[in-house]
């Protein structure tokens, strides 16, 4: 076989060689330890916390030594590609900020894209390019076979009871003659571009995980299909060739990937390349309340895999980040409890202390950490928050919420405990927050026929006592001994004490008739301090909320 000749044949239009590229595309100029790391999701239009996870581990790996984190679109699978599905991928991972240096997101001719196009349909005419020199060394081949071709090979493997796929002596295009191959192109016969395996059944490759540590796999022998009918290359041709012309040096992709490692470790020998190094990330787990045991966090049963679900809710993008951090390095919590102060990006991330095993996902302690993380925040940097995500998720009630800007952040200074000893810690993430604080703009959180405890008649003549004796002047300590004589008048114990000594002398006590008060304005049997919720409020509306209460009473 001529195979200057064939790829001649098969490859008209390409006139330069890989050197070219090479040339085009140099080695970066980084300081010695700079990793230069990569996401390179498909355009599908979901993008899950795996992904996040993972992109995180990239970040990190690049920027703690200077080097470069970059966006690749693997979009060679055109049936899966979703519209918009690119802008989407770009705008959740900056939400969760997670930037990158260069790629997909930049203007094609910004001055950081150097070594572009970031979109693999973009780039065929490179892996045409490598791919007509793998069959000038004879290290590739056309194949003209059918789908039911390829079925009837399956169907004979599985009778030999030998392992399937196209190799060896099922391979059947694999030994065609020059004079074949062109007769079936002559004929419009089409094909698909394979690789001929050097692989042999009966080795291994030693293969050094940067997680998981040395794993042993059998050699590829199946001839991969390089180049498919269309000529566009299959991920893991046009993965090997981009990240070798984009200078990648290290690879954080899930552990699904595990099983193609001989494949692509065969790719990178006979394309020439030095493989960047691989780190297999474990699967993230979720406790699963219905075995008792650990299980994969799934798309179809667990909606928080998605990332929307997050953003959706107005999750802040630290609080997700530092919860992720503490699954992918062991070390990073006891690091940040020492140095709660710090910028997290200070942290000595190292791919050595990420988890080998499947990280459990524990929504309990990621809303702790959003607890905690948001209450270092100042009342202008949530109201800032707040505001961001209120305009893209919940628009039309944007403009209730945010119409007194005063009033919204009194709001937030009394749940924060802003001025207090010790600052609260009632706010988790964006939605929760207006759920919370809802009775501040109209939003009726219960009925109060259906939230009061005592009798109905009672509690109606006390509010009506209230609002008959209520003094808006009058201060915190001056309301609550208010409170104290209406409770006295209607048989409730206005001292603690003298409740708990004697319980049965009293209908109540003074915590029974705030209570009543509380349900009547907010709707809750739990709030902040009620006085400073009145006077955030205000009389007006507090009267019209207490005098509805009353209403819904008289007709039970």
């Amino acid at each position: 076989m001529d195979n200057a000749k064939l790829a001649e044949l098969l490859f008209p239009d390409v006139k330069v060689t890989p050197d070219y590229y090479e040339n085009k595309f140099p080695h970066r100029n980084l300081p010695g330890k700079a990793q230069v790391t990569r996401m390179a999701p498909s355009p599908t239009g979901f993008i899950h916390l795996g992904n996040l996870y993972s992109a995180l581990a990239d970040e990190r790996i690049a920027h703690r030594n200077g080097g470069v984190f970059y966006l690749r679109i693997e979009d060679t699978d055109e049936k899966r590609k979703v519209d918009g599905a690119v802008d989407t991928i770009i705008n959740v991972l900056r939400y969760f900020d997670i930037e990158f240096d260069e790629g997909a997101g930049f203007p094609e001719d910004a001055p950081q894209n150097l070594y572009g196009p970031y979109f693999q349909r973009q780039r065929v005419e490179i892996y045409h390019t490598y791919a007509k020199d793998l069959v000038e060394r004879g290290l590739a081949y056309p194949c003209f076979c059918t789908e039911n071709e390829l079925e009837q090979i399956r169907l004979k493997q599985e009778a030999d009871k030998v392992l399937t796929g196209y190799y060896g002596a099922y391979a059947h295009c694999r030994n065609l003659t020059y004079e074949d191959i062109k007769a079936r192109l002559d004929a419009g016969e089409t094909y698909v571009l394979r690789l001929r395996s050097q692989g042999s059944p009966d080795r291994e490759i030693t293969f050094t995980d940067s997680i998981m540590g040395e794993i042993k796999l059998p050699e590829n022998i199946h001839d991969i299909v390089l180049l498919k009918r269309d000529g566009v290359p299959t991920y893991h041709f046009a993965h090997a060739v981009d990240d070798h012309l984009m200078r990648t040096t290290t690879v954080i992709r899930g552990g699904e990937w595990l099983a193609s490692v001989p494949t692509h470790y065969e790719l990178f020998h006979v394309l020439g390349f030095k493989m960047p190094a691989y780190g297999h990330t474990a699967h993230l787990m979720k406790f699963d309340e219905e075995t008792g045991g650990k299980r994969k966090l799934s798309k179809r049963k667990d909606p928080e895999l998605s990332l929307d679900y997050y953003r959706r809710d107005g999750y802040h993008p630290k609080a997700m980040k530092v919860y992720l951090l503490t699954l992918l390095n062991s070390n990073f919590e006891e690091w940040y409890e020492k140095f709660p102060d710090k910028d997290i990006n200070e942290f000595p991330f190292s791919i050595e202390k990420m988890s080998q095993s499947g990280a459990l996902f524990d929504k309990d302690k990621l809303h702790n950490i959003c607890k905690n993380e948001l209450a270092k925040l100042s009342e202008y940097e949530m109201y800032d928050l707040l505001h961001e995500w209120a305009v893209e998720n919940e628009p039309d009630k944007a403009g209730i919420w945010f119409a007194d800007k005063e009033k919204l952040l009194a709001v937030l200074r009394l749940y924060m405990g802003i001025g207090m000893k010790r600052r609260r810690k009632d706010f988790v993430y964006a939605r929760q927050i207006f759920e919370l604080t809802g009775y501040f703009f109209g939003t009726k959180d219960a009925q109060a026929s259906e939230a009061f405890r005592t009798d109905a008649r009672i509690t109606g003549q006390i509010l009506e006592e209230y609002l008959e004796t209520y003094d808006h002047n009058a201060d915190n300590s001056q309301w609550f001994d208010n409170l104290k004589a209406i409770a006295a008048k209607f048989g409730f114990a206005a001292d603690m004490k003298a409740y708990k000594a004697n319980p049965d002398d009293y209908k109540g006590s003074i915590s029974d008739v705030a209570e009543m008060v509380r349900i009547a304005v907010t709707g809750r049997a739990n709030t902040p301090d009620l006085w400073s919720i009145i006077h955030i409020i205000g009389e007006q509306d507090m009267r019209s909320k207490i005098n509805d209460a009353i209403s819904s009473l008289r007709h039970i």
